[in-house]
């Protein structure tokens, strides 16, 4: 994974929101677990489980949108994999 000094080792803030939100709330956390274990292979870890989770089109509680354009989705991907190696 690439790292990145501009928010807190992340690309921007909507990314950094994103991961925190996903890595810090207890449910969000095993469904993306869940979701990682089920499709292992995907490319595009984080959009599906945006999508799987019903989250596409929704905010984070900072109303950071789930699925926007400034995400850094390989950086979100690889924080994805990351989930099950913890």
């Amino acid at each position: 994974m690439k790292t990145y000094n501009d928010y807190n080792g992340w690309k921007n803030r909507q990314t950094w929101n994103v991961a925190l939100h996903i890595n810090n709330d207890y449910s969000l956390y095993q469904s993306a677990k869940e979701y990682v274990k089920l499709y292992p292979n995907s490319k595009k870890l984080y959009g599906g489980f945006i999508k799987w989770a019903g989250l596409a089109g929704d905010v984070t509680p900072d109303r950071i949108k789930w699925n926007g354009t400034k995400l850094d989705y390989k950086a979100l991907n690889s924080m994805m994999i990351e989930l099950i190696n913890h």
